[in-house]
């Protein structure tokens, strides 16, 4: 978490740095064109192809020549790209059904009124996608974006925007849990939980509830199934609700240090495999204390299996795995040596022995790697996971009950199973949620699972 903290503080640095570098810049004069160097293949990437384009034709004034008086001739364009921002705007959509009497019988004909995702509610499908999107993907709390929407003088006070939430998930939550069948039906999984304070009425105070993050990911060893989490909320963080989670589980699951995650060997169907990034990161944060060469030296044999792992990547099981009994195994082996003679020779007490203890106690699960190729070296795929709940507890402060929980988790497990399989979430939000109330079967739910989803202006 250190190394990450002082990444994000150096980019705050750079961005202060680059946005005086530009201010100064711009307060220059053009150089002369006849001084400018000649042009060179820009590092900037192109704009996307999918963005709208509007022209804009700049002409020369007279079709004259201001030196001589002649006659201009088209001889080529030349063409540049500026980025543009459209401001989102409110509409309202009006709908019309015209009434028609027959005459002869005495009856009325009138389209029926299209179904809403809340019944009898002024949101739209895509206004619900926009505020799910802003707070749980955006981490845009929803006092900001009340106020926001009366910047554009339309009042939509806060308990408002949270029904219209509740009646979203009430559509969403099936979704969840196809997430989770999906999940739970690999052989192997990412497990991990962060806390969640949760508002406690009867104590008139927050209480720490546990959001529950299981991941699946196949692609680094180029496996056949789409990439997807699922988040769970419960109250606690009690052994009971992980065992609870996974007790038809059968497979791998790759953990951090957390003890509580050890109950789940009780029922002998599951593998527990151990992270080497929280190994690393004990080492890591001595180095950083106290500089210690022994930590320093732990850092650079870690380093060397994560080597190994980045020219494996996109392997399939078979290969990475044999790539790692040649290349890894020996390091390993080694490195197991190396720590049980340096805890015998450093201090008992203090960080670095806590560190060494750390590895040596969990080395079976750090060493399953080795003997599975579709194991990782870390749990980082659920770290990222975990990553936009944190940033989203610092906005949010807190869930405003356990069922705010429970929806924070139903949301988050969508849009990052979209953003897994490269899918952007407010056109799938707002797509599903239209297709849901329409009358979309439950038969065919898994339609709309992520990786599986196109639009409808695809499939029509």
């Amino acid at each position: 978490r250190a190394e990450r903290l002082d990444d994000e503080q150096l980019q705050l640095g750079f961005e202060d740095l680059n946005a005086d570098l530009a201010r100064v810049e711009t307060s220059l004069p053009p150089p002369p064109a006849e001084s400018r160097p000649p042009r060179t293949q820009s590092e900037r990437p192109s704009l996307p192809v999918h963005l709208p384009r509007e022209d804009v034709r700049l002409d020369v004034e007279h079709q004259t020549c201001p030196c001589c008086g002649g006659i201009l001739h088209l001889i080529g364009e030349t063409t540049s790209e500026m980025l543009d921002h459209v401001p989102a705007r409110l509409r309202v959509i009006r709908i019309g059904r015209p009434r028609y009497g027959c005459r002869a019988c005495g009856t009325i004909h009138q389209a029926p009124a299209p179904e809403r995702p809340i019944a009898k509610g002024l949101a739209s499908p895509a206004l619900l996608a926009h505020v799910l999107v802003s707070k749980y993907c955006d981490h845009l709390p929803l006092y900001r974006q009340s106020q926001i929407f009366a910047r554009q003088g339309v009042t939509l006070d806060r308990s408002t925007l949270a029904n219209w939430i509740g009646g979203a998930c009430w559509w969403l939550e099936p979704l969840q849990s196809k997430l989770a069948e999906h999940i739970f039906a690999s052989q192997k999984l990412f497990a991990d939980d962060t806390p969640i304070p949760v508002l406690d009425p009867g104590r008139g105070r927050t209480k720490t509830g546990r959001l529950w993050v299981y991941a699946r990911d196949d692609r680094p060893w180029n496996g056949p199934d789409p990439p997807a989490a699922v988040y769970l909320y419960t109250p606690d963080r009690k052994a009971e609700r992980p065992a609870a989670h996974l007790a038809n589980f059968s497979g791998i699951v790759q953990v951090d240090g957390y003890p509580g995650f050890d109950r789940l060997r009780d029922g002998g169907t599951i593998q527990l495999a151990a992270c080497w990034a929280h190994a690393r990161r004990k080492f890591y944060e001595v180095q950083q204390a106290t500089a210690s060469p022994v930590a320093t030296e732990a850092l650079r044999r870690i380093a060397e299996l994560y080597v190994i792992e980045a020219a494996i990547r996109g392997q399939t099981a078979e290969a990475r795995q044999s790539m790692r009994r040649s290349k890894s195994l020996p390091l390993v082996t080694a490195m197991k040596a190396w720590l049980e003679m340096q805890l015998a020779q450093i201090p008992p007490r203090g960080g670095l022995a806590n560190a060494t203890r750390y590895a040596l106690s969990r080395w079976d699960a750090l060493c399953c790697f080795l003997n599975d190729g579709r194991i990782e070296l870390d749990t980082n795929t659920v770290e990222r996971a975990i990553r936009p709940v944190t940033l989203g507890r610092k906005n949010h402060l807190f869930a405003g009950s356990d069922g705010g929980a429970q929806r924070w988790a139903t949301v988050c497990s969508l849009i990052t199973t979209a953003k897994l399989n490269d899918v952007e979430p407010f056109t799938y939000l707002k797509d599903i949620l239209e297709r849901m109330s329409a009358g979309h079967p439950m038969s065919r739910l898994d339609q709309l699972l992520p990786w599986n989803w196109r639009p409808a202006t695809i499939l029509n």
